[in-house]
């Protein structure tokens, strides 16, 4: 079977944020890829990837890049699939934002989703949001995700108010 989403990043320095990406995807009953499609080093590739990876059974692709931040862009310029932008603060970068802006201005015509800074996991929920809307598998598992989220807060919520601000640990 295909995978259903392409996480892609520029280089291996961006795994571990990336591979947040993955996990949450993985949780969720989404299958996944890895691999690296260097916008700069590798544009053959980058090229190649982007315009098939449609005829592979990809339906989402989720790329991070830091610095100059051109992977997911170029990516949605070949691509007629839905692109999630992760953008990565990374060691050349100027505090993240050039690569958030790299990402976040895209042309008209091109568009690429952008999630925060480093915000892979959210790149992976909205990643399963969007095969959600035709899988109702997912989007189950979406709406259990969610579900948990509420729980952990009301929980946290509850020890709080029971042992009150000077005595709450985490």
């Amino acid at each position: 079977m295909s995978k259903k989403v392409s996480i892609i990043m520029g280089s291996d320095s961006d795994l571990p944020i990336m591979k947040d990406a993955a996990d949450v995807l993985k949780e969720l009953g989404v299958e996944a890829e890895v691999t690296i499609v260097s916008a700069h080093r590798t544009p053959e590739r980058l090229m190649d990837f982007a315009k098939n990876a449609h005829l592979r059974g990809v339906e989402v692709i989720i790329a991070g890049a830091g610095g100059a931040a051109h992977l997911p862009g170029m990516a949605a310029s070949f691509s007629p699939l839905p692109v999630i932008g992760v953008p990565i603060k990374s060691s050349n970068s100027i505090d993240g934002w050039d690569s958030v802006l790299s990402i976040l201005q895209m042309p008209g015509g091109v568009p690429v989703a952008t999630v925060a800074l480093n915000g892979a996991k959210n790149a992976g929920i909205l990643a399963a949001q969007i095969l959600g809307v035709a899988d109702e598998k997912i989007r189950a598992n979406i709406i259990e995700y969610k579900a948990n989220l509420t729980n952990q807060v009301q929980a946290k919520i509850d020890v709080l108010e029971k042992d009150g601000y000077e005595n709450y640990k985490k």
